[in-house]
């Protein structure tokens, strides 16, 4: 089976080197790179240790190397890490390094040569670049500081970038890079300059004065730069206290548009799928709290009253990661509802307009921004407040699917926080535990666009109290999501969407006609936290239901009909309440094991236990007690040793498509 590369990977090691902007150069990496690249690609950070013992190779379409220091890098990945790296590239990957990643992927690097405080010599495990990369290039550089930052000029080899937009010269963020040494000689080794410095350099260049190059690396390529067109001066703060540093950052500006059209045109000169519109990313909306049951929502608030402070006359709810300002529908007139302006102190105002306005390659720091949450203590909102989620219809589906259920007791769902634009759904639960903790089992939050979520599905957190085994959390979600598909109407049974251990959702790629491909449409994610002899729990269900980048959709999947996202959250809420009041009583039994398997993709999967010394072994199922993944041994020609072996869901990771069990510790 096979799986489409759809991640963009943006290492954030320990030792990613902090700007004194505030902003860590791994943030602005993968921040720029995911306006140019999302919806196609999910943009993430990756540690040292997932490159190491993590199986990304698969899903991966670019692996991204930002500034820093390049001897970090070295001290966690050389060895396995870089052996993986070198693997995934030459077996068809992309790898990107801007500066300091531009160093660790040369054969060579020599930096400050001379300097005792500084001095950096010696050869690089990676050698994408076949030669020296040797800097600094210019004189200045202090770690931790913008001393050797410039706006320096390059000049573009445009017959080397064959598609987009591309200037001839323009200026770029530079700050300790150094000068790919007699780039132009290895042409053979199937290296292109693609572009060069133009002011006199510190260093000896050799040949040529190249400061980007694209390497051919296998099956697979390499883009290595010396500055950082990857980063927008507007998250550049020209109030530091550097001489000279306005002037640059100024500088930047007048050059912006021809910085990311030449980092578009090296994105697709590695044959990425680049977005070539220039939104920006909507500003936060309002938060919708409704129930099912009116009253339901004034003892949700008689329990929050305790978090409740008053300011200029307003409410607001002020907790750990995130400030709330309160608004009661009930004291508006139902046609200024919709169009209202928030009544947000003006030093509040003022920030949220600086953040959210400024430029779209902005950096927002969503944490500084107020919440506004509008308390529907009367009735849920009208459509022309919330225009992309009927509430109405959503109540209706679950009122309905409660009439068809035969739980007693359904509780998942009934209340609900909804928002256009948010942050993440994640975050406001898991994030701020002491409104979590005033919030009923069953509570739901749901979004149509969420600009900080995790990864590119949405998600629709529920809380809940549990003093059950917490590992079965995820298996009871992925059941109810799975269950709320092929249940969701007559003829959806037949949908192919599948599990797959421990807690993702799959469906078969229907741009595969034999039907072995399998992509990942959904995952789960379970934050829990131990208090007072209970687990508080956030079940995050992130599930990609009408957009088809980065793999596929169920819209995709030519169900009967188009799903839509009132009716299957309606659903899958129902489907894991049903689930979950039943395991309260009975525990993961053999009901739920025969679903779990009718389900899943693992029936007498045979696969290789890393941890094991690479032994074989067959998958017989889970534990009921603890939910840990069962393998029995396989000897000569696959046969049963009879040794049979368990593994937990948290200590390993499946890489499904290569059969591989990796230990994560």
């Amino acid at each position: 089976m096979a799986t489409k590369r759809m991640n963009i990977l943006v290492y954030s090691g320990m030792n990613i080197v902090i700007l004194t902007s505030f902003v860590e150069r791994s943030c602005l990496s993968a921040a720029s790179l995911r306006r140019l690249l999302s919806p196609a690609y999910a943009v993430i950070t990756v540690s040292g240790d997932a490159i190491i013992k993590e199986p990304w190779t698969a899903s991966c379409a670019l692996l991204v190397f930002p500034g820093g220091a390049d001897l970090g890098y070295c001290r966690t990945l050389n060895g396995e890490g870089n052996r993986r790296i070198s693997q995934y590239v030459e077996r068809g990957g992309l790898y990107v390094g801007f500066c300091a990643g531009g160093y660790y992927a040369s054969k060579r690097c020599e930096f400050e040569v001379g300097n005792q405080k500084m001095e950096v010599v010696g050869n690089r495990e990676l050698a994408f670049f076949p030669g020296t990369c040797r800097g600094c290039a210019f004189p200045g550089f202090l770690y931790h500081s913008e001393a050797g930052t410039r706006a320096t000029q390059l000049r573009i080899t445009k017959e080397s970038l064959a598609k987009g937009s591309i200037p001839e010269l323009f200026r770029s963020y530079y700050n300790g890079g150094g000068v790919f040494v007699d780039a132009p000689k290895f042409k053979d080794h199937g290296v292109e300059v693609l572009a060069s410095f133009t002011d006199k350099l510190a260093v000896d260049a050799g040949e040529g004065s190249a400061s980007v190059v694209y390497c051919k690396v296998g099956e697979g390529a390499a883009i290595l730069t010396s500055t950082h067109p990857e980063f927008s001066p507007v998250n550049l703060d020209p109030n530091i206290d550097e001489p000279g540093f306005a002037k640059i950052v100024e500088t930047l500006k007048e050059d912006d548009q021809q910085r990311r059209d030449f980092l578009k045109a090296c994105l697709l000169k590695l044959g990425l799928q680049v977005n070539q519109d220039q939104n920006a990313v909507p500003s936060l909306s309002r938060l919708h709290l409704s129930s099912l049951d009116a009253s339901d929502t004034l003892h949700m608030m008689e329990a929050l009253e305790g978090l409740i402070t008053l300011q200029d006359g307003e409410e607001y709810i002020k907790d750990e990661n995130d400030v709330f300002h309160l608004e009661r529908a009930s004291k508006w007139s139902p046609t200024s509802i919709a169009d209202a302006l928030p009544s947000i102190p003006h030093s509040l105002i003022d920030s949220q307009k600086a953040d959210e306005n400024d430029d779209q390659d902005k950096i927002i720091d969503y944490n500084k921004i107020v919440k506004r949450l509008l308390i529907h203590d009367q009735r849920p909102p009208e459509s022309k407040e919330t225009p992309y989620f009927n509430h109405h219809a959503y109540y209706a589906n679950l009122k309905h699917y409660e009439s068809q259920s035969h739980n007693s007791d359904p509780t998942f769902g009934r209340s609900l926080l909804y928002g256009e634009v948010v942050t993440s759904t994640n975050t406001m639960l898991e994030k701020n535990t002491h409104m979590l903790r005033c919030l009923s089992t069953g509570f739901t939050a749901t979004a149509t666009v969420q600009v900080a979520g995790r990864g590119r599905v949405i998600r629709h957190p529920m809380s809940l109290t549990t003093q059950a085994p917490v590992v079965f959390l995820q298996y009871l979600a992925a059941l109810a999501v799975v269950e709320g598909i092929k249940t969701y109407d007559h003829g959806y049974q037949r949908v192919p969407v599948r599990l797959k251990w421990p807690n993702d959702i799959f469906a078969a790629d229907p741009t595969d006609v034999t039907g072995k491909t399998f992509v990942k449409i959904g995952g789960i994610l379970v934050n829990s936290h131990y208090s007072t002899s209970e687990y508080l729990s956030v079940v995050g269900v992130g599930l990609n239901t009408t957009n088809a980048a980065p793999t596929t959709s169920l819209n995709a999947l030519n169900p009967p009909a188009p799903f839509t996202l009132e009716k299957l959250l309606a659903r899958i809420l129902i489907c894991f309440s049903t689930l979950y009041n039943r395991f309260v009583h009975t525990g993961f039994d053999k009901y739920f094991e025969d679903l779990y398997y009718k389900h899943w993709l693992h029936s007498d999967q045979i696969v290789t236990l890393e941890a094991e010394g690479g032994i074989r072994a067959r998958i017989r199922g889970i534990t009921s007690d603890w939910g840990l993944l069962k393998a029995e041994e396989l000897g000569w020609e696959d046969r049963a040793t009879g040794r049979l072996l368990t593994l937990q869901s948290d200590c390993n990771s499946f890489d499904f498509f290569k059969g591989l069990i990796k230990r994560k510790v």
